[in-house]
């Protein structure tokens, strides 16, 4: 905790009358790009299985929170105390079974519960009428991110398909809908008809029990390095992609695809 309260010091130095001119002229809304960029650079250091470089991203992202809570604290709104007091009292409200009498043992069953507590609070704090299923989910997640989360609140209220192949159809269902968008030349339809067949696929995914944002990263990777070997197959003739036939450009991709990329 003393290495806690030295960042603490840090940051409340930086915002000193005396200190540091860029940071003292910081507010929330200025800070939002970094605090996106630093959460994507932890997850890129998380997927590269880097200790150290996660360890360094940890702390660039501890570093926004700590800055977010000390602008706050000098507005009179709530102190960095405050931020920790309100995630220790949550993770104790939330697990019961460790903290109470409460009986869940296992993983499936500790959801449930924290869902049921999830939904018992948003009812709790909606000021008029039966809080939605949906309340909570943040606006700024990733679309493809929050199509799937989105699922999942309907599926714990019994809203979805008992198995991915239903979903599967209603993504087949979805992409007919969006080549007729295609043919009619509507802008707007076709960007709505888009819209659902993303969403059915993000439900397709999720029903069976695969990630679909780590699903897209991984292909992006995969047509990333499919893309750079064609490139570099080119190089080696002097010829630039351009150049290059449709028929030369398939045999490469299928030669990289042989090639394990």
């Amino acid at each position: 905790m003393s290495r806690f309260h030295e960042i603490v010091a840090v940051v409340a130095r930086l915002r000193a009358p005396d200190g540091c001119p860029w940071d003292r002229e910081q507010t929330p809304a200025s800070l939002r790009p970094y605090l996106i960029e630093e959460t994507y650079e932890v997850l890129e250091a998380l997927t590269g299985d880097d200790p150290k470089a996660v360890c360094d991203e940890l702390g660039d992202l501890l570093l926004q929170i700590v800055l977010h809570a000390q602008i706050a604290s000098e507005a009179g709104q709530f102190t960095v105390e405050d931020v920790i007091a309100g995630i220790v009292a949550k993770m104790v409200r939330r697990h019961p079974h460790v903290f109470a009498d409460a009986v869940a043992t296992s993983a499936e069953e500790v959801s449930q519960q924290w869902t049921r507590i999830k939904r018992e609070e948003r009812q709790a704090a909606a000021s008029t009428g039966r809080a939605s299923a949906l309340d909570g989910l943040p606006r700024e997640l990733p679309a493809l991110h929050a199509a799937t989360r989105t699922g999942e609140r309907a599926a714990r209220v019994g809203f979805d398909w008992s198995t991915a192949k239903g979903a599967l159809a209603k993504a087949r269902e979805e992409l007919n809908e969006l080549e007729e968008a295609l043919a009619s030349g509507d802008p707007a339809r076709t960007e709505h008809e888009l819209g659902d067949a993303l969403f059915a696929l993000a439900s397709v995914g999720r029903l069976a029990n695969q990630n679909p944002e780590m699903a897209l990263r991984t292909a992006l990777t995969r047509f990333g390095a499919r893309f750079r070997h064609v490139e570099h197959a080119l190089q080696a003739q002097n010829r630039d992609m351009e150049q290059a036939t449709p028929a030369e450009l398939d045999a490469l991709w299928e030669a990289a695809k042989k090639a394990g990329n």
